[in-house]
């Protein structure tokens, strides 16, 4: 579902004579099969957002090739979009001053879904993640969990084939995390939806990840399953203490 081929990413900074070159993404390669949930952790800069970027078209690629659902993000950009969700927990894609369920609509008729398939995956997800009681409220007007659910709701309105996920849970309250986590992982067991989740919060990864990739400095620094993470850990290390070593390693 998604493939990466020795992709990399540079930018160029400064003026003049002060102007130098910025690797985000060194020769990255990794594949992520249809129905994974897999974690992608990094400490800030390690390229985490330049991949997600590059995985979604808004940026190309400076080497390497990229395929999701079976396009290439920057030439297929735009029908790239009927087969992804994304969700980034810092940005809304909701329209602030309208009710939620006027957003809904509108993003019903930006992905052009069919309006009895629309209705169907609207009353499902409403039900999933209990948006009835504040469907009719502006987004402006309602709380960072309520929001997210929203947010969540809106990227999966066409049915995406992959939802890319960046820091989903943040800033959330215990119980709307544990909600959230427990409608994810509904979500990929029983849609088989693909979704690679980029999080700071190792919780996040506990529990809902089988499969996790670390990058650092542009590199990826290990690949493997939950398991083989802690297998690498003396017994007294917590899961925070072993992806720390893996940033600094």
């Amino acid at each position: 579902m998604i493939e990466l081929n020795r992709v990399g990413r540079s930018f160029t900074v400064g003026r003049r004579k002060a102007r130098k070159t910025v690797h985000a993404v060194r020769d990255l390669s990794f594949t992520v099969e249809a129905g994974e949930f897999v974690g992608y952790l990094g400490p800030n800069g390690a390229g985490k957002s330049t991949t997600i970027k590059m995985l979604t078209g808004i940026l190309a690629p400076t080497s390497g090739r990229i395929q999701v659902a079976g396009l290439d993000p920057t030439r297929r950009r735009m029908a790239l979009a009927r087969r992804i969700g994304v969700v980034f927990g810092q940005r809304t894609t909701l329209w602030w001053d309208l009710p939620l369920k006027d957003s809904f609509e509108l993003v019903r008729h930006l992905y052009k879904v069919d309006q009895i398939d629309f209705r169907r995956r609207l009353a499902e997800l409403t039900e999933l993640l209990g948006l009835a009681e504040f469907m009719s409220t502006p987004v402006r007007q309602l709380s960072l969990g309520q929001r997210m659910r929203g947010d969540i709701t809106a990227a999966l309105l066409h049915d995406p084939a992959v939802l890319v996920l960046d820091e989903p849970t943040i800033g959330l309250d215990v119980v709307s995390k544990a909600a959230m986590r427990e409608f994810l992982r509904h979500l990929n067991a029983d849609r088989g939806t693909t979704v690679l989740l980029t999080t700071h919060d190792l919780g996040d990864i506990e529990k809902l990840c089988r499969r996790v990739m670390v990058i650092d400095h542009g590199h990826l620094a290990f690949d493997g399953t939950l398991d083989d993470l802690r297998a690498t850990a003396p017994d007294e290390e917590s899961m925070e203490g072993v992806v720390t070593r893996l940033y600094s390693g």
